[in-house]
This record gives C-alpha cells, structure tokens and sequence, in this order.
C-alpha cells in the first residue's frame, strides 16, 4: 500500500501556495499604494508599524526585526526623521542608549486611510468560528517566523549571487 500525498492534499497544498502568493502580492500592493499615500516607501511604512506595534526600538532592535543589515536601518531612521516621522530619545533607564520613537502628533490623521480595510477585515472574521480562527492565527504566527527567518538569511547573502 503506497502512503505517498493524496490527490486531494496535493491538490490543497497547491491552492494554498498559489493563495499565498496572491495574499502577498496583495499585501504588498496594498502597503505600497498606502505609502504612495503617505509619501512613504514600503519599508519606512512597515517600519512605523513596527513602532506602533512594540513601541520604542533601538535601531539594533529595528535591524531584528526587519531583517535589515544595520546600516541599511540608520539610513531609514533617517529617512523617517527627516519627514518628522521618528525622532530619535536618549533610552530614559540607560542613557547610553539611543531609542526609536514615533511622532504621532504627525500621524495623526494617517489612521483613518487604514480604517475601511480593518472594518472589512472585521466582517471577514465573523464569517469563522472561534475554533477557525484559532487555526488561522495559528498559521500566519507560524507562517511569519518563518517569513522573518527567511529575510534574515536572505540578507546574509551577497548581492545577485547569480552573477558570475
């Protein structure tokens, strides 16, 4: 008796790539028309979210998390300075260190362009069961480690290895 794939999860499987591809284009698409929105590049536009999200970071923290090599987040901090974005604090308990902020006097009124996407987000989510939606958040918090390790590793190689 063979225990190779089933028809049906082969088939599944290739319909879950397939989506996945189309969910990251579409994410993709969406965060950089919103930062042509905010006069902002996508990764300056994923990096305020970081700093809604965890709050203040240093740039070593910001470099973590994005999977950016350290001088590539000095210069973006930069960038998100110079549009009165971030501002850069002395760290209140260590003095020696240099945090992150946002301003969020200047954004503001950014908030409202997010609000009609998160209120159909919401009626999608009452389309599942809390069981569903245990699964659902089970994947993406795996699929995005993931994701992160990939960057991370990604960035670690040279530049067009295909170069020869």
């Amino acid at each position: 008796m063979s225990r190779g794939i089933s028809e049906r999860r082969k088939k599944l499987l290739e319909a879950l790539t397939v989506a996945g591809r189309e969910s990251s284009n579409a994410a993709v698409m969406y965060h950089s028309a919103m930062g042509e929105k905010l006069g902002l590049g996508m990764t300056e536009e994923k990096t305020l979210d970081l700093l809604q999200r965890f709050g203040p970071l240093t740039a070593g923290e910001l470099s973590q998390r994005t999977g950016l090599a350290p001088a590539s987040v000095s210069g973006l901090i930069d960038r998100l300075e110079s549009k009165s974005l971030v501002r850069r604090v002395r760290d209140t308990k260590d003095r020696r260190r240099i945090i992150v902020e946002i301003n969020y006097e200047r954004l503001a009124g950014f908030s409202a362009l997010f609000e009609p996407f998160m209120t159909a987000m919401a009626g999608l989510y009452e389309r599942y069961t809390d069981e569903e939606l245990e699964v659902i958040l089970d994947y993406l918090v795996r699929s995005a480690a993931l994701q992160r390790e990939a960057t991370t590793e990604l960035a670690s190689l040279p530049n067009d290895p295909t170069a020869g």
